[in-house]
């Protein structure tokens, strides 16, 4: 399979470059945007794909001197040149595979703790460090949306906005139920305690995306923000909890001083949790969707991470490992990521 045509890429680059040029193009603004996203995204990837031709052509280049006349200290350079051009490659590649409907938008992120009180509550909060300290690694911008603290520690529910280009498509990867086996910090006898907490990952509905959703359906109720050392605390009720009554679809936002602004986030955080139903569900109408299917799986876990009696994190569905365990909770993530995808093109389980 050619994952990256070059010339395709050139020729549809024109084509739209011709749409635009017409004279009503301009007219339909949400077609404009989406046909604007395309064109942009097409570039950045030949500019890429440019850069590496151009990098690896000066290679060739010197390799050819070097035939000719030995240069220790070039040699040197050629071969870091190799390297970070590989890099280079991976990410090209990587980013080619990233070709999903949404996976060029940002992503909103919510993480929920699994049965086991104070110890799965303290695992939310760690995999929240984990995605953050990913994020802003990757040159992602991070803003929390809402957060619940855990009774004694962690955090009883945490959802965030992660923004920047494919944010979606690199964390579609992520979502799932985490494992974590460790000695419990919370246990005065220091046995050793296996937690859960699941990741659901969400592209942000953009403008040109339109979801009809009947108001009656809706639920809206206003309270008091708060959140982890007292951030978020606010006199008013400005926090916005909204739910879809028919499907039980519950979504809420404290991030903004306005109950307006908190309600226009929540109802964004909606409709992308009501298409992503809608899409697996595979029906017509947000009207047609169940809520018998919002049910988290504890028990499938998509990654262990192992702090004793050794130290290892595993990806079960690629089988990917490594064992320094503390460079991926400071958010080294992004061999998993990318070995996932890998395996999704080329059709492994």
């Amino acid at each position: 399979m050619n994952l990256f045509d070059i010339a395709k890429m050139e020729t549809e680059q024109k084509d739209i470059e011709k749409e635009i040029s017409r004279e009503n193009f301009w007219e339909d603004s949400k077609n404009s945007a989406i046909v604007l996203k395309k064109l942009n995204n097409i570039k950045e990837k030949i500019s890429k794909y440019n850069k590496i031709k151009s990098e690896l052509d000066n290679i060739i280049e010197l390799n050819e001197f070097l035939s000719v006349e030995s240069d220790e200290s070039m040699e040197e350079d050629i071969m870091k040149s190799i390297r970070n051009i590989e890099k280079d490659i991976e990410k090209l590649e990587v980013n080619t595979l990233l070709s999903g409907k949404y996976d060029i938008n940002n992503a909103i992120i919510t993480l929920h703790p699994g049965a086991g009180g104070t110890e799965s509550c303290d695992w939310a909060s760690m995999l929240y460090r984990m995605y953050t300290r990913w994020a802003i690694d990757n040159g992602y911008e991070i803003k929390e949306l809402d957060y619940l603290d855990g009774e004694e520690a962690g955090i009883k529910s945490v959802t965030a906005l992660i923004s920047g280009p494919y944010a979606y498509g690199y964390l579609k990867a992520e979502m799932g139920v985490h494992r974590l086996v460790r000695i419990s910090p919370f246990d005065s006898g220091g046995r050793r305690h296996t937690s859960f907490a699941s990741l659901e990952v969400l592209p942000e509905i953009t403008e040109d995306i339109e979801i009809d959703i009947n108001t009656d359906d809706l639920r809206v109720d206003t309270y008091r923000a708060s959140g982890a050392g007292g951030q978020h605390i606010n006199k008013t009720s400005s926090a916005v909890r909204i739910t879809h009554i028919p499907t039980n679809v519950v979504v809420a936002c404290q991030s903004e001083r306005s109950q307006i602004q908190n309600r226009e986030t929540a109802m964004k955080m909606l409709k992308s949790k009501l298409l992503d139903l809608k899409e697996k569900e595979h029906k017509d109408k947000i009207e047609d969707l169940k809520g018998n299917q919002m049910d988290i799986a504890w028990g499938s876990q998509i990654r262990s991470y192992v702090f004793c009696p050794y130290t290892m994190v595993k990806d079960h569905r690629t089988n990917y490992e490594v064992g320094n365990i503390q460079a991926v909770m400071d958010g080294d993530l992004n061999n998993f990521i990318d070995t996932y995808l890998k395996s999704k093109i080329n059709g492994d389980k």
